[in-house]
């Protein structure tokens, strides 16, 4: 057992506040003890007391960090309080995990970004993928620069179907003006956080999004999108909540090999004898006319190197939890560090953009303004909550 604790508070007890509430309680992550927990629910309350005995209990999270119990808050309550409620607690002298996304637009998260780095308490992102170490692994292998420049990125992720029932359980779910958008805030920031930390930021973005396409729902529940590079490299990225056989597939696709991850488990690694540039410069017609008729042996052209990874279920969670008690009581590294949480914001609200505006978008000089007018007319025409600032 850790000889320090990390005194905790948990802001919002639905499903997610909840769940890490569990692993702690069960001694998951014994780094850490729940001191306090908020939610403006008085149900949520009554149960989170059950799991909790000692801790106090609070209706507004403010009273809860004010009074001086906790050195930490998870922030578990919709997106657009993210930012709120961290930039409070930061001001406020507590460390702050932040769930995802960081906020549901850049202009937002830039306001956050720039009381975090000011403030002297850690700031971090519940990024829990990052501690996949099928993942981690994959990114050791494209830093070290061994599979050469990379040529293209492909991401199919459509393994979260969502009935219309899950949408209509909350009022602020699927609106732009209560969660500020569908599948890519909601379902989809782990994986446009993981393409850009171990490939890059794209440079532009081109998307096709479908908003209320086989749900009854106003925001994106089906995106397709291209990535372009200034060196010329691209991306596909697809998403969608309405099919029931989902598929998880990325292809990283370099010089020297090829990268193929099979439902987050299992990545196939694919290391070329000679780069690709060099094996097309040595042939000949002749290998040409092999290749042809199915003569020219393949599989001796690369090596081949399967990792497989079967996480228990929450321990990519814990983790996070571990991790950000462990940096503050013992100054470990973050995961993610919350500045990086703008990267996957911008790239969401950029192929958002590309939509509206029909046609290519900035992700590096990213119009943020332009972005918070137009969202803000979808939520005028919602008329359901106030515009954002």
């Amino acid at each position: 057992m850790a000889d320090k604790k990390l005194k905790f508070g948990i802001i919002g007890y639905g499903t997610e506040g909840s769940m890490y509430g569990k692993f702690i309680s069960e001694g998951m992550v014994e780094n850490v003890e729940v001191v306090a927990v908020c939610d403006i629910d008085k149900e949520k309350l009554e149960k989170a007391k059950e799991v909790f005995p000692e801790a106090k209990l609070y209706e507004d999270y403010k009273e809860m960090i004010d009074n001086g119990e906790v050195e930490g808050i998870v922030t578990c309550v919709p997106h657009y309080l993210h930012p709120e409620m961290a930039i409070y607690g930061l001001t406020h002298g507590i460390n702050v995990l932040n769930e995802k996304p960081a906020g549901v637009y850049t202009k937002q998260v830039k306001e956050l970004n720039e009381v975090a780095e000011k403030s002297d308490k850690a700031y971090a992102l519940f990024f829990n993928q990052r501690t996949n170490p099928l993942y981690r692994k994959l990114k050791e292998i494209l830093d070290s620069g061994e599979l050469g420049p990379i040529r293209r990125t492909n991401w199919i992720i459509t393994t979260w179907w969502r009935p219309d029932a899950y949408y209509k359980q909350s009022d602020w779910r699927a609106t732009w003006g209560g969660e500020g958008g569908g599948v890519l805030v909601n379902q989809a920031p782990h994986q446009l956080d993981l393409i850009q930390w171990m490939t890059g930021a794209p440079d532009r973005v081109y998307s096709n999004v479908q908003y209320g396409y086989q749900r009854d729902i106003v925001v994106d529940d089906q995106v397709h999108f291209i990535m372009e590079y200034d060196d010329g490299r691209t991306g596909v990225f697809v998403t969608g909540t309405n099919e029931i056989i989902g598929t998880d597939r990325l292809e990283i696709v370099c010089d020297g090999g090829k990268i193929v991850v099979d439902d987050s488990k299992k990545a196939t690694i694919y290391r070329l004898k000679e780069t690709e540039n060099d094996l097309n410069a040595r042939m000949t017609i002749d290998d040409v006319k092999m290749l042809f008729a199915g003569q020219m042996k393949m599989d001796d052209l690369f090596e081949t190197e399967v990792i497989e990874e079967n996480s228990v279920w929450g321990g990519q969670h814990c983790e996070v939890l571990r991790n950000f008690a462990a940096h503050i009581l013992d100054g470990e590294e973050l995961l993610a560090n919350g500045a990086e949480g703008i990267n996957g914001v911008r790239l969401a609200n950029a192929v958002h953009l590309s939509s509206w505006l029909g046609k290519p978008v900035s992700v590096k000089d990213f119009d943020d303004d332009l972005y918070l007018e137009l969202l803000n007319e979808k939520i005028k025409e919602e008329g359901k909550f106030e515009e954002r600032k």
